[in-house]
């Protein structure tokens, strides 16, 4: 049982690694044709403060999602046990946190590709890593999580 454990885990954590590469790789890729192509994308005064509070929307919810993560209750798993810190509201706060990153860096730059790269990757994201992460998390905590995605949609 133990071993079955880690397997899940390393699975879960390799499926995660996934990811942050995807939204990295993409957003690297868009760095490099925004250089290449240099298209701007906004001319108006309001891009900079948005995608400065995206920036910092973004660095805040990773950080309280990493927090709340570490403090998960594995002994006693319920619905509620999911139901902590951002993962009240998303099921993957992580991964909203890393697009609005992205999607603030590409607007304080005004950088096209890297604004179009940040919803590129969280698609790929939301549609084949973490549909892969949920399957993980309910075979290994079954009712509790399926549960709490029934009232946690997004």
């Amino acid at each position: 049982m133990e071993e079955d454990d880690k397997n899940q885990k390393h699975n879960i954590h390799q499926v995660l690694a996934h990811s942050y590469a995807t939204h990295l790789f993409l957003f690297l890729i868009g760095v490099i044709l925004d250089l290449i192509f240099n298209f701007k994308f906004f001319n108006n005064f309001w891009e900079v403060p948005t995608g400065i509070f995206f920036l910092t929307l973004g660095t805040f919810l990773i950080l309280w999602a990493q927090q709340t993560s570490r403090k998960l209750d594995k002994c006693n798993v319920n619905k509620e046990t999911f139901r902590q810190g951002p993962y009240r509201y998303t099921r993957v706060p992580t991964n909203f946190g890393l697009f609005f990153l992205v999607l603030g860096f590409g607007l304080v730059i005004n950088a096209f590709f890297v604004i179009l790269s940040a919803f590129i990757s969280f698609l790929i994201s939301k549609f084949i890593f973490l549909a892969e992460q949920e399957k993980i998390l309910a075979e290994k905590y079954g009712t509790p999580y399926l549960e709490y995605k029934k009232t946690v949609k997004f």
